[in-house]
């Protein structure tokens, strides 16, 4: 099972479970993406970085590394990292890293280096299988909890979150959310079987054709359909502006615009349309971009 990429889908559609995790309100994931980050002129690739939409607010950046296997160079490549972003990225407010195990069993046995960030504030660490320890969890730690569950009770398990999702509300994502993402699980966990045997393991069949899904799933959809024509539009946008400084300054500036206007608002986006027409030299459309954020800041 592809657990990483499991936990990635998994915080990309809900990021409040990273905080419930950490035991915090899964409520400070508003104005924060999750999403993987390249690391400039390295081999690193963050695969896990939760960051806030708003670059200029002062709210921490966090790290989020799931390891279900025992690597023994874990924490030097964690570590490393992290260090290397913040040294790319020094205008960071705070950072977090959170280190998520199926059990104590898989963390190095060698952590002596790393003895004061382990041991501080910066670092949590989560072992999914105690999670069971507190007296009751919210659906957001038992979807997470799920990814541990022996095969045996899994599906049993995944029937009783689905049914109790239909009656309570599940913070940081919709009720459909929710019900795809405990499906997709099982589906990890059981990858021999076919979606049509995992919907009837599940009972989804009959869980789809209620009202309330059906409303779900087409509010859902419409949402998605307003989303994705806003996000067409920005697209396009930044496409122009890359086609513009490249034809005047040459491929060096392709990169450029995904650099300075992530995150931006559509009219603005035009601006630097007209902006990239009407400079002389990449420097000044550079300059005037980052001088509009110093100024908003």
């Amino acid at each position: 099972m592809k657990t990483d990429s499991l936990f990635y889908r998994m915080f990309q559609t809900a990021p409040g479970l990273v905080f419930e995790l950490i035991e915090r309100s899964p409520a400070e994931a508003t104005g924060y993406e999750f999403r993987s980050v390249e690391l400039k002129q390295t081999a690193f690739r963050i695969d896990g970085v939760l960051l806030p939409i708003n670059q200029s607010t002062n709210r921490s950046v966090y790290f989020i590394e799931v390891q279900f296997q025992k690597d023994l160079q874990l924490y030097h490549r964690v570590f490393a990292e992290v260090f290397l972003y913040l040294a790319q990225n020094p205008d960071t407010d705070d950072w977090e890293s959170v280190l998520i195990y199926p059990s104590r069993s898989m963390e190095p046995d060698e952590s002596k280096l790393y003895t004061v960030l382990l041991d501080s504030s910066k670092v949590r660490r989560v072992y999914l299988d105690e999670l069971n320890t507190q007296h009751e969890l919210s659906l957001g730690l038992e979807i997470t909890k799920l990814v541990v569950e022996p095969e045996e009770t899994a599906p049993a398990q995944a029937r009783q979150l689905i049914a109790r999702a239909q009656q309570e509300e599940v913070t940081g994502m919709t009720r459909q959310e929710f019900v795809e993402l405990v499906e997709t699980i099982i589906v990890y966990k059981f990858s021999h079987l076919s979606r049509e045997e995992i919907e009837t393991m599940l009972g989804l069949g009959e869980l789809k054709q209620t009202r309330v899904y059906q409303e779900a799933l087409e509010e859902g959809r419409e949402e998605g359909r307003e989303e994705g024509r806003e996000e067409g539009r920005e697209e396009g946008v930044l496409e122009a502006i890359a086609e513009v400084l490249t034809a005047r300054f040459g491929e060096r500036a392709r990169e450029l615009p995904q650099e300075l206007t992530r995150n931006t608002e559509i009219t603005v986006l035009k601006e630097r349309l007209r902006q990239a027409i009407a400079v002389t030299s990449l420097e000044e459309f550079e300059h005037i971009v980052r001088g509009t954020q110093r100024d908003s800041e």
